[in-house]
């Protein structure tokens, strides 16, 4: 495990009356958005209503750039280490509060007895194209050396998050292993034989095991082809247990959301906030967080420590790969986060959280 690791603090039952306290407050400040919002045919809205979308003028010359990177390629992709994964799989009966970083928006916790992943991607290209973005960096656990995995979350069903190959291999590989999706997302891994699937709105909540999986609301959209657009919901996701509270935002751009979620379920003992995928500004700052953002998340969120994801893996926009942790360690020192309370791993690392 990394050196980073936190013993448990003797304050945790103050800290999680004082949550119950926020709980209470938020009915008189923030709160959080139950059910999302829809327009007149059926498709769904972030809170704000309809978000800023580019012109021709910037994806056209977007796109062009990405072909070029992908052909070309381009240097600062994250480092590796190697994870067998014996401690993982130890751990499982043991639950130590652990994150593990495979790569991208893929991280697999383990909290409260129950080990699960978020967006998991093993595939070598996020595309369903051969000529798409081509991962960088090997995912940091192999998926045979995964522990049994509890449960996944999804938080949208775009090509590098939404992973059909890889959400496959898991069903095959464990039947009990259940996916959590938000709303109408749930027929595509049907269609193709994962059936163990449970679709939640914004702001519902479902137990499991020791655990409660709330569903709750970003800011981003949706598609995986030519009309499909804002057919399928899209959310972060929050895992409340005794010993533990994380949050997975997804892909998202900063909202006010985040303080309403902050104030009913933080504080969170750990936040994966994504710091990459921001330039161009003009096609990116509605649905994705810089680095800057990244930390105002965290700070409004209350989140204890933060794990800047989403970045060095595979080349998806603009800025330099290795651009998005040195702007985070900077902003996340200027907030007054420790440089173990606000961190980036390795992929394949794992830290105690």
């Amino acid at each position: 495990m990394g050196n980073r690791a936190l013993p448990v603090r003797a304050g945790r039952a103050v800290t999680l009356v004082a949550a119950a306290f926020a709980f209470g407050a938020a009915a008189q400040g923030p709160s959080l958005v139950v059910g999302a919002p829809r327009d007149a045919d059926g498709l769904f809205l972030n809170g704000v209503g309809p978000i800023e979308q580019a012109g021709a003028s910037v994806t056209v010359p977007f796109m062009l750039r990405r072909v070029g990177t992908t052909i070309a390629g381009r240097d600062g992709a994250s480092e590796r280490v190697e994870n067998d994964g014996d401690f993982l799989r130890e751990n499982a009966g043991h639950s130590v509060p652990t994150v593990t970083w495979i790569g991208h928006a893929t991280v697999l916790v383990q909290m409260d007895h129950v080990s699960f992943l978020t967006d998991p991607i093993w595939s070598d290209r996020a595309s369903p194209l051969p000529i798409g973005p081509r991962r960088l960096v090997a995912p940091g656990v192999a998926l045979d050396d995964l522990p049994p995995i509890d449960f996944v979350l999804i938080s949208h069903n775009h090509y590098d998050h939404l992973d059909m190959d890889t959400l496959r291999a898991l069903a095959d590989r464990s039947p009990e292993t259940r996916f959590y999706v938000p709303l109408a997302n749930g027929d595509l891994l049907r269609d193709e034989g994962v059936t163990n699937v449970v679709e939640l709105d914004w702001g519902s909540q479902v137990t499991h095991g020791n655990v409660t999986i709330h569903c709750l609301e970003s800011q981003h959209w949706s598609r995986r082809g030519l009309f499909d657009w804002r057919k399928a919901l899209w959310a972060s996701w929050a895992v409340i247990g005794r010993e533990r509270r994380f949050y997975f935002a997804g892909d998202t751009g900063f909202f006010d959301g985040f303080a309403g979620i902050g104030a009913a379920l933080g504080p969170f003992d750990l936040a994966a906030l994504p710091i990459g995928a921001y330039e161009p500004t003009a096609m990116m700052r509605s649905s994705h967080m810089d680095p800057e953002e990244a930390v105002r998340a965290a700070r409004a969120l209350r989140a204890e420590r933060v794990l800047g994801i989403h970045w060095g893996t595979f080349d998806l926009t603009d800025e330099p790969l290795d651009e998005p942790p040195r702007r985070f360690r900077d902003a996340a020192a200027a907030a007054g986060y420790s440089e173990s309370a606000a961190f980036v791993e390795r992929i394949g690392e794992t830290q105690a959280f």
